[in-house]
């Protein structure tokens, strides 16, 4: 899994692997399960953490959690299937 800054830019994570590891179990624990494509903190409707997952029926979505990895908002993920 992935732990960068994505490509929007330069990697400019602040995370411990073990904060990585929260997320990601947070983001799969709301999503139902899936796999996490790759986690970036985040800073947009007041998230700390991005994890960008894909879901067991295949769609992939951006999870943003809070610094105490609660749910702030899940969206379709706006990258998948461009390139």
């Amino acid at each position: 899994m992935a732990t960068n800054g994505g490509d929007d830019g330069p990697v400019s994570h602040q995370y411990t692997q073990e904060q990585a590891d929260a997320a990601t179990s947070a983001a799969l624990e709301a999503t139902g399960g899936g796999t996490a494509n790759s986690v970036e903190t985040d800073n947009e409707n007041g998230a700390t953490y991005e994890v960008e997952v894909t879901k067991t029926d295949g769609t992939t979505v951006d999870i943003r959690l809070d610094e105490n990895y609660q749910v702030v908002v899940i969206e379709g993920d706006s990258e998948s299937g461009s390139n």
